[in-house]
């Protein structure tokens, strides 16, 4: 069996970050420390076993290979007023072409998440073809 452990992100402000993921129900698991007893980092705990790591920096780099990362909710409307409530700017929920209710945020250091909540005929649960107006940006 092969599933997500962690994603490791970056922060320039682990308290206003720990805020934002404590909306979506994420709890502090354990702590990194440096020797001098500074807060460096933490894990944050989605269910048993998947995590989101963060880790203190003093400026959030603006490149990476990462795009965005997706949270399974079983309410995103709630989710989003919970977000909505503490003050972040949180796209409208929608029906994505996958057959989920999702919508669309930034964390206080700029990450792209999809809060999504799979219904009965969502492609994650069924597989299939999603149709989708993309096409690969040029290298």
């Amino acid at each position: 069996m092969i599933k997500l452990a962690h994603v490791c992100i970056e922060t320039a402000d682990l308290e206003a970050t720990e805020a934002f993921y404590r909306c979506l129900g994420l709890k502090r698991q354990f702590d990194f420390r440096n020797r001098q007893e500074q807060l460096v980092g933490y894990y944050l705990k989605f269910d048993d076993e998947t995590f989101l790591e963060v880790i203190a920096v003093q400026r959030v780099r603006v490149e990476g290979a990462v795009r965005h990362f997706a949270i399974q909710a079983d309410d995103v409307e709630a989710v989003r007023r919970a977000l909505v409530a503490a003050g972040v700017d949180c796209s409208e929920a929608y029906e994505a072409d996958d057959h989920n209710r999702m919508f669309t945020c930034r964390d206080p250091n700029g990450v792209f998440i999809e809060v999504q909540q799979y219904g009965t005929s969502s492609l994650q649960r069924h597989g299939g073809t999603c149709p989708v107006d993309y096409v690969p940006r040029p290298a």
